[in-house]
């Protein structure tokens, strides 16, 4: 069964044995959450919304590879669901490369979006651009791969590349490979085309180096000292000139099957906790996101094999000043200890809306101080959870004034347990946003998380779900 909450129901219901929804039969789902357990639906066939991996497979969603994302499915069906079409507006306060605008525009719904992450941003509104003169941009391709193929194939092509990257990069690539990934990055940038195939190409450039590279520059993060399954490394330009092609067959595709759209979207370089005015006021229809985990993950260090190589960063500080500093805090290394007492992290808005969260989260980030000492790395985990329930309180109030009257706010959400200490962000969400004014909320889980760790002795033994959070105005 799905679990709801509406205002003025008691808190939490009584245990009972959960059934599955698709065959009527008695389901494994009980899962411990606010020192009960709760009883939740576990949306198997629906397992991978909270991922990726849909989206590698799907045209343009596979441009870039960004598993911070989570599946176009997930969005599909929500539209859908929702009944919406060409008078609707759909949100994203955390668009990230773009997957609920692309999904919003291929079905005929005008769509808004907000990213904090400058770069992701920029690849967001490539992904989004569909209206080339195709024989304009197929002459551009042709252009930049033959003017690269005729740099030099001797040795002095590695000296092209001397010096100018930091050394992350020069660790992910042989120096003939950067040197040539280096000629097609200026290629591009001397070619006398538009700033739209431009950005194209440059796209294009971007998924090279993942993909042109033998050391470990897979997710979450890059480690050039480790190494794929592949032996060798792939030509730089054969595979750019292969990505090419799939993104210029993928605008052909897109374009043989929705045809003209007259669906508005707009993307927005922001913090989703701020008021926006291009936003209207109690006129969004549904919204549907993702926003960052509560798991260490650092956001800003998952792109910097790209902000490297653009030039956009040259250091993990200038990565600080320039992307850490605008995200919510949802990675330890946002933190900067000295900046707190470790007494009042919690903000007073989150107790006027929600005594019993204020509690739990106070004794937990209490317990989280003390753990800290005890352990090795000493992660700020406590300064973490409750930074995180503070800036997720402003996203909420913002969602609120943006939702129609008995619109619903949608999000994929992963628990976690810092240290061992666990966190139900869901279910803190969700009775935050009552606090606010929603009316009801309900979570769904679609699967459980941190299996794959399980033999990692360091590893904390709490089970963790990823859910759909659906919350109604």
């Amino acid at each position: 069964m799905v679990w709801d909450h509406e205002v003025g129901s008691s808190n939490l219901p009584a245990p009972t044995r959960p059934t599955n929804p698709d065959t009527g039969g008695p389901s494994c789902a009980r899962i411990p959450c606010m020192d009960q357990e709760i009883p939740l639906k576990i949306a198997e066939s629906r397992a991978e919304y909270g991922s990726f991996k849909d989206s590698l497979r799907a045209p343009v969603h596979r441009w870039f590879m960004y598993p911070a994302g989570y599946s176009y499915k997930l969005v599909e069906s929500k539209i859908a669901q929702h009944r919406l079409d060409s008078n609707s507006t759909v949100l994203d306060p955390f668009v990230g490369c773009g997957t609920t605008c692309i999904v919003a525009k291929q079905m005929g719904v005008n769509s808004i979006g907000i990213e904090a992450h400058p770069f992701v941003h920029w690849v967001a509104k490539v992904k989004l651009r569909w209206d080339y003169d195709l024989r304009e941009l197929s002459a551009a391709i042709d252009e930049v791969v033959l003017t690269a193929s005729l740099s030099p194939r001797d040795g002095s092509i590695e000296r092209i590349s001397n010096g100018e990257f930091p050394e992350l990069v020069t660790k992910c690539f042989s120096a003939g490979n950067l040197a040539r990934l280096l000629v097609i990055r200026r290629t591009i940038e001397d070619a006398r085309l538009s700033g739209d195939i431009k950005d194209f190409l440059k796209l294009a450039l971007t998924h090279t180096l993942r993909t042109a590279s033998s050391a470990g520059t897979g997710w979450p993060y890059i480690a050039p000292g480790k190494y794929h399954g592949k032996t060798v490394e792939r030509d730089a330009l054969k595979e750019f000139r292969n990505q090419t092609k799939v993104m210029f067959q993928d605008i052909q595709e897109l374009r043989r099957k929705a045809g003209p759209t007259l669906a508005r979207e707009q993307l927005i370089l922001g913090d989703a906790r701020a008021e926006h005015p291009e936003i209207p006021r109690g006129r969004i229809d549904l919204v549907v996101t993702s926003p960052p985990y509560l798991n260490n993950y650092d956001y800003a260090d998952r792109t910097r094999l790209e902000t490297y190589f653009f030039g956009v960063a040259h250091s993990w500080r200038e990565i600080s000043d320039s992307v850490r500093a605008r995200l919510i805090m949802s990675a330890t290394t946002q933190i900067s200890r000295s900046r707190y007492d470790g007494n009042g992290l919690l903000c007073d808005d989150i107790r006027a809306a929600s005594d019993r969260v204020y509690g739990e989260l106070r004794e937990k980030t209490a317990a989280l101080s003390k753990l800290r000492l005890e352990k090795g790395g000493k992660k700020s985990y406590d300064i973490l959870v409750a930074g995180y329930f503070n800036d997720m309180f402003q996203v909420l109030r913002r969602v609120y004034d943006a939702l129609a009257p008995g619109a619903n706010f949608i999000l994929v959400l992963g628990d976690s347990a810092p240290y061992g200490v666990y966190i139900p962000t869901d279910f803190y969400i969700g009775q935050l946003a009552l606090g606010i004014g929603f009316k009801a909320f309900q979570v769904e889980q679609l699967r459980r998380r941190g299996e794959k760790w399980a033999g990692n002795p360091q590893r904390h033994t709490v089970p963790l779900r990823e859910s759909i959070v659906t919350i109604t105005r």
